[in-house]
């Protein structure tokens, strides 16, 4: 797994990588199986109501993830970025959230897609930007997924997530961080 590059992370317990949470787990295997044992255990709740945008999306994280960090919901305050490409920087993160939270309101929620490929390149291209802006210090993948879900449903399809393969969709979300949505629409396209 590539690991995150961070600038002198105060989240991170002294010496490691390993985020400070609420269990004070300082191995960072045991804090994985502890983060998605705590996620799993909220996906089974009522998921926050919204309106789909950014205001909602960080009340997703924060319902997730509130058991293992105590800033669950909070965008991040680090630079920070995984392999060579680094994130938004956070003194963007906000204006440039909201910035797409309003085009993905102006396109109704991607519900005013024509047809399952119009609706796999634009969640492609939306998730594409979401990832590059990476608002939280940890778990956006998960809550990317849980929100394309929630989109899915709001264009009247149906994602299956049991049709989710983890390495090509790895693989095409970074390839979309150079701006090629190509594999990121397929991959979306295979789970409709």
């Amino acid at each position: 797994m590539v690991r995150y590059n961070a600038v002198e992370d105060p989240l991170c317990y002294p010496g490691t990588h390993v985020l400070r949470n609420r269990a004070d787990i300082a191995d960072q295997d045991q804090l994985d199986e502890f983060e998605q044992l705590m996620f799993d255990s909220r996906a089974d709740e009522a998921l926050p109501e919204g309106s789909l945008d950014f205001t909602h999306y960080r009340a997703l994280h924060r319902h997730f993830f509130q058991d293992v960090y105590d800033w669950a919901g909070e965008t991040r305050t680090i630079r920070t970025g995984k392999g060579d490409n680094w994130f938004c920087y956070p003194e963007y993160i906000e204006s440039e959230a909201n910035k797409l939270f309003s085009e993905l309101a102006a396109r109704k929620n991607l519900a005013s897609a024509k047809d399952k490929d119009s609706f796999a390149r634009e969640a492609a291209r939306f998730l594409a930007e979401l990832n590059a802006i990476h608002p939280f210090r940890e778990g956006n993948g998960r809550i990317q997924l849980v929100f394309l879900t929630m989109l899915t449903r709001n264009a009247g399809y149906g994602l299956d997530e049991d049709k989710l393969r983890p390495k090509p969709f790895l693989d095409a979300m970074i390839a979309s961080f150079s701006g090629d949505i190509t594999a990121l629409s397929g991959e979306i396209q295979g789970m409709l």
